[in-house]
Order: structure tokens, then C-alpha cells, then sequence
């Protein structure tokens, strides 16, 4: 592996997940508190064909508008941010480029399914999200994306009961594919458990202007 020493700009930090199960909810969530904590961050969405999620930042006005960019995925949601991870990488660029003091971006990725990973080459650190309402057989069925990401967010905890999920045990299961990597449990409509995200970020990603990536290390 070889190292840069050039400066690249501000820490990138992935949020993948399947469609409906509050990635962008959770975005909204962590905006707040991320620059609560004085961090300098900005947003980019990935949508198949539209530019829906970073209109919905957008109009929250959680952040500046002009810190959220929005890819246009196409057909495959995970091409762009696995196999060729181009056009993000280009829109975390630019960000750098119009914000000198970016610290931290975070990149979401259109809805995929268990299978979806994030490049090395585009993040520092990603997190994968799933929510109880998909079933709690999720963590059996070991996915390359609940098993590889650096956190595990399982959302929506509130809805277990509603929806015959037996919520420890599916904590345990997914605690045990994941061989000791974080999980994190989260109910984004009201916020609760989205500080534990927050703190996985700043124990894991050094955040400033980064030096030294790594080059060519691939995809998890």
C-alpha cells in the first residue's frame, strides 16, 4: 500500500443502507449535532435518477444549502460508490475546493440492498443502517454490508413491537456476525440513540484537513 502525503481535504465518512430504512433521516439528525461540536462538514446525496434527498436538506435548513450536492446514481446505486466512485469523489472536491475549512463530509448513498459496500478510495469510515421494520433476520443473512461496515445502525427500534421483531435478539445476532464491531440502535424520528453515532465518528475519524490517505487500498 502506498501513502500520499498531499493534502486531501476533509474526512469522508459513507451512510449506506437499504431504501426506506433512514439514512437520510439519520443525516438529519446528525447535522445538528456534528456542528453542535463545531464541526465544519457538508453533504452529498446520491438518488438514482433524482436529486430528491439533497432537495430535502436542502429546504430543512439544517445546513447551508450550498454545502449539500447532490450524484444522480442511474441504475445502480452502488456502482458509484464501490466500482467507480468518480462522480463523488469529484463532488467531495468540490466541497473542499468552495469550503477551505471542511472538516468532515458525509456521503449517502441511494438506497441498495445487503450487498452494498463503500469504496476506501471515496471514505475514511462508513456506516451501514437497517431498520427493525425489514425483519430481524437482517444480521443472519450476513451481508458484506452488515458485516464489513466500520458501524452498524440499526434504526427504527421503536416499531420492534409493532412488527413481531424480538429486538434482543437481533441486537445479539448482529453482534455476533459482526465479530465485536460497533452497533448502534436508533430511533431517528425522535433522535434518541444518534449520539452514539456521533461518538463512534469522533473516536473513529480524525477530523481537519487530512493528510497521508490511503492509496489504492479498495473496497470492503
Amino acid at each position: 500500500m502506498t501513502v500520499s502525503t498531499e493534502v486531501v481535504g476533509a474526512a469522508r465518512v459513507g451512510v449506506g443502507g437499504p431504501v426506506g430504512s433512514g439514512k437520510t433521516a439519520l443525516v438529519e439528525r446528525l447535522i445538528p449535532l456534528l456542528r453542535s461540536e463545531g464541526i465544519d462538514l457538508a453533504v452529498i446525496t446520491n438518488d438514482l435518477v433524482t436529486k430528491e434527498d439533497a432537495e430535502r436538506l436542502r429546504r430543512s435548513r439544517l445546513i447551508d444549502p450550498e454545502r449539500v450536492l447532490a450524484v444522480e446514481a442511474g441504475a445502480c446505486p452502488h456502482t458509484v460508490i464501490r466500482e467507480d466512485p468518480t462522480l463523488n469523489i469529484e463532488a467531495a472536491e468540490r466541497l473542499d475546493a468552495q469550503f477551505p475549512g471542511l472538516e468532515l463530509i458525509l456521503i449517502e448513498s441511494g438506497g441498495d440492498n445487503l450487498a452494498s459496500t463503500f469504496s476506501l478510495d471515496l471514505v475514511d469510515y462508513w456506516m451501514f443502517v437497517i431498520d427493525v421494520a425489514g425483519g430481524d433476520d437482517i444480521p443472519r443473512k450476513r451481508g458484506p454490508g452488515i458485516i464489513q461496515s466500520d458501524l452498524l445502525v440499526i434504526n427504527k427500534v421503536d416499531l420492534a413491537p409493532h412488527v413481531g421483531v424480538d429486538l434482543d435478539r437481533m441486537v445479539a445476532e448482529a453482534r455476533e456476525v459482526r465479530g465485536g464491531r460497533p452497533v448502534v440502535l436508533t430511533n431517528c424520528r425522535t433522535g434518541d440513540g444518534v449520539d452514539g453515532v456521533v461518538r463512534a465518528i469522533r473516536d473513529a475519524v480524525p477530523l481537519g484537513r487530512q493528510t497521508g490517505k490511503s492509496a489504492g487500498s479498495g473496497s470492503r
